[in-house]
């Protein structure tokens, strides 16, 4: 899961942060649209990284909130993150779309449902489209929004419009 490890000693090498931050951070920055990581997840990769080592945990109390765990990068965090960006990057690209399963196995079907599931697809991808759009402009010339986040808003959509077109060719082919 060096994916999750990735992204959450990256935001906490921004700044300290608790679990609950974290999670919220991935939400407004919709990340989990684009890497598989769940709130249970994140909550529970803390604690794993606080074990390894990598994290360091400090139990805080704000005015009449309840106490909280506040994480930071240990040393070693600091190493592993690096290690990570690294690594990472010098993996081959994979691309994974979950609804290939279902373009595969289309033949499959009767007609009508093969139509079904190829419109179900067309309006989950239709909606990211409109959930990208409105996050590109609601962050575009926001300051403090980082331009990499906003690359890889841009490149999402890129990827949702190639997807919509590559649909409307399918669907050409599929529906003789």
């Amino acid at each position: 899961m060096a994916t999750i490890d990735l992204v959450v000693l990256g935001m906490l090498k921004k700044e300290p942060m608790g679990a609950y931050d974290i999670q919220k951070l991935v939400e407004y920055r919709n990340i989990s649209k684009w890497v598989k990581i769940s709130t249970p997840s994140i909550y529970k990769k803390v604690i794993q990284l606080e074990e390894k080592g990598l994290v360091r945990g400090n139990i805080v109390k704000e005015g009449k909130m309840p106490e909280k765990v506040v994480y930071s990068l240990t040393q070693a965090g600091e190493k592993e993150f690096e290690r990570l960006m690294l690594v990472t990057a010098a993996e081959p690209i994979r691309i994974f779309l979950d609804f290939n399963a279902v373009i595969v196995n289309l033949d499959r079907l009767p007609a009508e449902t093969q139509k079904s599931c190829v419109e179900s697809i067309e309006k989950n991808v239709r909606s990211l489209k409109n959930c990208l759009e409105g996050n590109i402009q609601e962050k575009e010339g926001v300051s403090g929004i980082p331009e990499t986040g906003l690359a890889v808003l841009r490149q999402q959509y890129v990827l949702v419009e190639a997807v919509e077109q590559w649909i409307a060719s399918l669907k050409g082919k599929v529906y003789r």
